[in-house]
This record gives C-alpha cells, structure tokens and sequence, in this order.
C-alpha cells in the first residue's frame, strides 16, 4: 500500500519539476545544470566503511605515525576526485539515512544509531522517495544493497520492526543481502561454548605461545554442515584455533579425533563477532531468505564475505548488461571498523609477517602510540592494541575491495600487483565512510577523545572519492564543503535525472556534486555545512552505560553487551555495581559521588554543527542533573583541512575561541563569522516543520494517512508504524483520532513561511 503512496508523490514530483513550477518551498544553492556525463547512464559502485574517518586514510595525506597500507583505495582515489572537506552525522545511521532520503535528520527523524528500543518513526520511511526507488522509475536503474546500512529495527525489537524481513525491498531496493543488525554481535569468548565465558577474548583459540593455560596447538575443527578437520600438525596449522574460525569451524582443542557427542555440545548458534553474521536475504524474484549462524553459508570472517556477495550480485549484472544494457547500482556496506574490534585473517593483511598473524586480543604490545592521555599502564596497552587491530581490519577491507574491482573488471590489476581503474567499464566507483572513528582507533593527530559519537571533527570529518570515466582533470582534491545529504543529489546527478527543481519538490537538503567533477575549476556550492545529534524516538530510555577513556555516561544502547563493545561500563540491570542497575546517568554520578569519585559527564541531548570555510559553530543541550533542566551552550572554533600536523586546526577543546580569548575579545572577522553562524543556523532550524496526524511526510494529512493508518492498525499489525503518531509504540485508535483532527491541514504552507 506505501508503495502507492511513493509512486504518486514520485510522480508529482516530477511533474512539478518538469512544468518548472515555482513554490516557495526553500531550495538548495543554486548549482549549473547537471547532464548526463555519458549518452548511457554509468553503474554505480558505492562502498560505505564503518567508523573510518579522514584520520586514517593516507589518499587525504593523514594515517598517523604509521598509516594503514591501503593501495586498493589509493589506486582509487589517484584516479578520481578526492573531496577533502565531506561531513557526516556523528553515528551511523542518521548518515545512511542522508545517502538515500537527502535531508537533514531533524527532517526524518532519525537523529542517532538505530537500537531495538527506537521506534518505526526514527526508522527510514517506506514513504519517503529513496535513491533506489528514483534511480528505477526516473534512469531504468536495478539496485542492490550488500552489508550493512543500519536503516531500520531488526528482530532484536520486533515490536518496532515494522517493516520485518522485506524493510530493504520496502526501501526500493531490488536485491538484497546483510544485516538488519547495526553492527556484528559481541565476540564470543567461550569460542562456541568450550569454556567459560571470558575466556578467549578473540573468539578462537590461541596457540600456547599467546595463552599457556588456555591455548592449544592441536584438535579438531567442526563445521556446520557436520563435517570436520584434524588439524593436528603445526606445520601445517600454525594458527589451528584461529585457522578453524576464519573457516567457519569451532575448535575442539587438544581433541585428536572426531567425537559425535563432543560436536553436538558446540554452540554453533552463538554469533562470534566478524566471524559469523546472520544474514536476511531479499531476493530479485520476491522471496526472502535468513541464513543464521547455524547455517555454514554464514560463517567466515564478514568483510571476505560482504566482497563475495557483491562480486557475486555485479557479475551477475554485467552479464545482464549485454543484452539489455540496463544500468546497476550497488550500495556496499563493510562493518568494519566498527566495534567489536576483532583481528582479520592474517591472509588479508599486507605485510607477511607471523608477528601480525598471531596478534591477540588485549595483549599488551609495545608501542610509541604512549600520547592517547591515558595514564594508566594496562588501559594504555588495550588502547593501543585496539588501534593495530582496527588497522588490521581497514586493511582487510582494502585487500576486499581491491579483489572487488578485479573481479568485476572495474580496476585492471598490473604485473606489479597495483590497480589502474579501467574506464570501459562504465562505472562511477564512490568510497566513504558514514562517520568518525571509534575513539581507541583514531589516528593522531586528530583528538580520540573527540571522535565518533560527537559533532567535533574527529567525528564528523570523513573521505569521499568518486572515480568514474569522463571527469575533468581526475587525481586532485576538492576543497569545498560536502555533506552526506549531498550524496543523494551525486546519485541522481550520475544518472542524469538531477535538477534543482526536483530537489525542491522532494524538499532535499542536499546540494549537486556532479559539477565538480565536470569541471575542475567549479566554485563552492554549498556556503554552509551541518550536523546534528539527538535522541531518537524510543519506548524506554537505555541503562547507563560509563565510557571511562572518554569521562561520559551515555543512555543509548540495550544491552549490556554493546556497552562493553564500545569500551564502557554497564550500570544498568546486572550491573557488578549494581545487581538492578541505576535508573540514570544522574544517579550514576549520585553513587560515584557518594563513594568519593569524581563525577562523569553526561551525553548531550542534542548536538547542533554548523560550519563555513574557515570557523565552526558548535550547540549542546546538556540535561543538568540538579535542576533537571535542559541547558543550551555554544562552542565556536577555527577549523581548516591541513594535513600539516603542526599546522592543522581541530575543535580541541582547548582551542574553543569563546572561553579563551572569550566571544568579547574576538577580532572583527571571527565575531562577524560568529554572529552569521548563529542567524544562519537559526534560520535552518526554523524550516523544520511538524504537522500532526501526517504519516506519511508529505505534510499534507489526506486521505493517504488513513489509509495508511488502516494499513498498519490493521490485523497482525498494530504496533510500532510511521502512523503511531503519539508515539506509545501501537498505531491504534488514538492516533486515528489525530489524523481526523487535522483532516485537511496542508502544513506546506508552514514550510513557505518558515523559509523566508
């Protein structure tokens, strides 16, 4: 039924945009006219890493100290546009949101990552014109998705999962197969249930030389599908534990022979981090599909298997491409970087050295990485153990993405073993990341107590390179501002369907990118960048969980397992502090005051960012714990792109200009900047619009909301909807008594006055 709803404002839209009409609804900076860069629109390759900011890529002149060796991704990017100045959501799927709705979240309403507790009205929406569904209708585009994209619920909360099994289907893609999850389960540490919990903190077995109490240098590997392997012989098994994982296998150690009652103990239905996945599979042909962690086709190591899928799904297409010459569009999203952080397979890595092949889990290393502003010995350890394993993992990918574009003749490999993309393939390949770095794995310079999860640089400041045939002068930066939103506008532009008018009509916030591929010379589109955080609408808020490294306590994840996956300490139920856990981050700070502690500070309720060329404007609304009320401060800095360390200007927070030197002692150019940030970002915020009893988001409330309030009220349904619209987790009579209401309210004119 939404899918009809989709068509006609589709439609609409582009009837609009073709009769040139002229609503006032606010548009974005006005940009040339984008053609077609080639008479047959080219494939897309979008490749989405997670958690890896600009601070690890040596393509933008950064890596730290020892820069991960990714020359898949710097082949790439020496042969297209390298946007150095592209800003994102500070979490995951507010971003993904961006790639393929184009506005803002406080516009979609999905202002932070997706847990099991958030509602379906801080989800994608199935009425909302995506990329896929544009690219389809408007350019004959088939469209798949591979990985992980983090748009919706998942089975995790199935009273908030709304659109179940077929949300990407819904969404407009055509083929789909990955994770509804946002990231890979916790790692295993009873290595499928041979030991007690905590045991192995890699999820496998080590050798004796890492582990002399628990290690095993001999036993068999059992499989899913009910076979096995003796791997006895250290020449031949080195690594026997961790070998049987990347296989797929669980390791009975020190074992010397199969045993049928032994394999019927293993625990093959316990998720093991990157090393099993449960993977929902929306075919071509209608059907669905789930492969659990039982199931042999979804274990090994996620990134070698988010390559092979989509290896798989492209050669299918170019094979379809010879005879109906129809246009694919592929979003690929690796999980990796995103926690838990867990080594890949040593046959990923890019250095044949045994010391990368046996590194543990937590094992203190030697390291000159000793500045992370962690004093005590053991965490510094962890940290730094953390960083060389993310940069294992961005390494991995890197290798993934270059057996990627082998295999699908998209990039030619030299007998030197480099890559040279291949022009003839007609294919646009578009790399980025949907945030910052997770705070143990930035690079420095840039500040890890300021990473992923906040609105400052280290959290917000990302790669984008886009390579394709026929752009103007390719191997050079852009400098301008870019912002995730702008990706949708990049799609549809590379499919030759762009226009500022449709734009309007779909009320996008993103502004063109295809100019500056066009032309090398092509001036800064957008004037201004943003950012946001916030709280999305939930059924309950999360237990508090402590991030010690970064002094915050947070109320966002569920479970207790993904508080220890991000480095926290859980305070909620079944807290070691407290068996029934704490009801807030305030009483949190109430306990560790009363024991003599030092108190932590508290997530911001909101983040604002706003930014021009040269200073950066950032808002917070902070819950203080003895009033209970909401307060709003303001930070402003000045920021810039140098990949000079010594000259590089990040929002640290000793450099925020309205402490020292204090917003009176500015110079005249910075409290002219100032005051313009303020205003402008003001003045953006104001053409939010809210229109009770709307579900759909057209903000008109028609017939179109009751029908599709009856759609999800209807049997079978009734909880959790994008027509729950007061928000109790049911869509019931209630919230059809505020539809009816407001029967006939046409919000869009709001919009047209708020835009003036």
């Amino acid at each position: 039924m939404w899918h009809l709803v989709k068509m006609f404002v589709l439609s609409s839209a582009v009837l609009l945009s073709a009769c040139n009409n002229d609503s006032e609804v606010a548009t974005p900076v006005p940009a040339p006219p984008e053609p077609p860069l080639a008479e047959t629109p080219p494939n897309i390759l979008f490749i989405v890493i997670d958690d890896a900011g600009i601070d690890q890529f040596s393509a933008f002149g950064y890596g730290g100290a020892v820069p991960a060796n990714t020359m898949s991704i710097n082949a790439i990017a020496e042969a297209g546009v390298r946007f150095r100045n592209t800003w994102t959501m500070p979490t995951c799927s507010p971003t993904r949101v961006t790639f393929f709705d184009g506005r803002y979240p406080f516009r979609n309403g999905v202002r932070n990552a997706i847990v099991s507790t958030d509602l379906a009205n801080s989800q994608m929406s199935p009425y909302a014109v995506s990329v896929p569904e544009l690219l389809r209708s408007e350019a004959g585009y088939v469209s798949a998705l591979i990985g992980k994209m983090h748009l919706t619920g998942s089975d995790l909360g199935p009273d908030n999962h709304a659109l179940g099994d077929s949300a990407m289907r819904d969404l407009g893609w055509d083929y789909f197969a990955g994770y509804l999850d946002g990231a890979p389960y916790p790692i295993d540490t009873t290595a499928g249930g041979i030991a007690p919990e905590g045991t192995y903190q890699c999820g496998w077995v080590p050798i004796t030389a890492l582990d002399e109490e628990h290690g095993a240098d001999r036993g068999v590997c059992y499989f899913a599908d009910q076979t096995f392997q003796v791997m006895n012989d250290l020449e031949q098994y080195p690594t026997p534990g961790r070998t049987c994982v990347e296989r797929g296998g669980i390791f009975d150690p020190n074992s010397l022979s199969f045993d049928a009652n032994r394999a019927l103990e293993l625990r093959f239905d316990h998720q093991n981090g990157y090393y099993t996945g449960e993977w929902k599979i929306n075919n071509m042909d209608g059907s669905n599909q789930t492969l659990r962690a039982t199931d042999a086709r979804a274990r090994g190591y996620r990134t070698v298997q988010e390559a092979e899928r989509a290896i798989a799904w492209i050669q299918q297409m170019q094979q379809r491409e010879q005879s109906e010459q129809t246009p694919w569009m592929l979003s690929l999203g690796f999980s990796a970087l995103h926690a838990p952080l867990q080594p890949p397979p040593a046959a990923l890595l890019p250095v044949a050295d045994a010391n990368l092949s046996l590194l543990g889990c937590g094992t203190p290393v030697s390291s000159q990485l000793a500045d992370l502003g962690i004093a005590d010995p053991t965490e510094l350890a962890t940290a730094v153990q953390q960083r060389i394993i993310a940069q294992h993992m961005l390494e991995a990918v890197d290798h993934e993405i270059g057996r990627l574009l082998e295999a699908t003749n998209i990039a030619i490999r030299q007998a030197d073993g480099s890559l040279v993309f291949n022009d003839e393939s007609n294919t646009v390949v578009v790399i980025t990341a949907d945030n910052g770095t997770y705070m143990p794995s930035v690079k420095l310079p840039f500040d890890p107590l300021r990473a992923k999860g906040t609105l400052y640089q280290s959290g917000v400041w990302v790669p984008l390179i886009v390579t394709g045939p026929g752009f103007d002068e390719p191997n050079r930066d852009v400098p301008h501002l870019i912002n995730s939103t702008d990706l949708f506008r990049l799609f549809t532009g590379l499919a030759g369907i762009d226009s500022d008018e449709l734009a309007a009509e779909l009320r996008l916030d993103a502004a063109p990118i295809v100019p500056y591929l066009q032309d090398s010379n092509q001036e800064a589109i957008r004037d201004y960048n943003f950012a946001e955080l916030g709280m999305n609408i939930r059924a309950e808020t999360g237990p508090p969980c402590v991030i010690p490294q970064a002094n915050l306590c947070v109320q966002i994840f569920p479970q207790e397992e993904v508080c220890h996956d991000q480095s926290g300490v859980w305070y909620g139920p079944g807290s070691d502090i407290n068996s029934a856990g704490f009801s807030s981050c305030c009483a949190v700070n109430t306990y560790l005051e009363g024991i003599g502690e030092p108190s932590v500070d508290l997530f911001p309720e909101r983040q604002l960012a706003f930014r021009d060329d040269k200073y950066k404007l950032v808002r917070l609304t902070t819950l203080q714990c003895d009033s209970g009320e909401l307060i709003d401060s303001e930070e402003f800095y000045e920021v810039n792109e140098s990949t000079n360390p010594a000259e590089l200007k990040l929002d640290r927070e000793a450099d925020n200009l309205l402490v020292s030197p204090g917003e009176s002692q500015l110079n005249g150019e910075a409290q002219a900047r100032l005051s313009l940030l303020r205003a402008s970002l003001n003045e953006l915020l104001a053409t939010a619009v809210t229109c009770p009893g709307d579900g759909t988001g057209d903000l008109q409330v028609n017939q179109d909301d009751l029908d599709g309030w009856q759609y999800w009220a209807g049997p079978e349904r009734g909880k959790s909807s994008w027509f729950d619209l007061n928000y109790d987790g049911l869509t019931d009579a209630e919230d059809l008594a505020i539809i009816e209401a407001n029967m006939g309210n046409d919000c869009r004119n709001n919009l047209n006055a708020n835009s003036h």
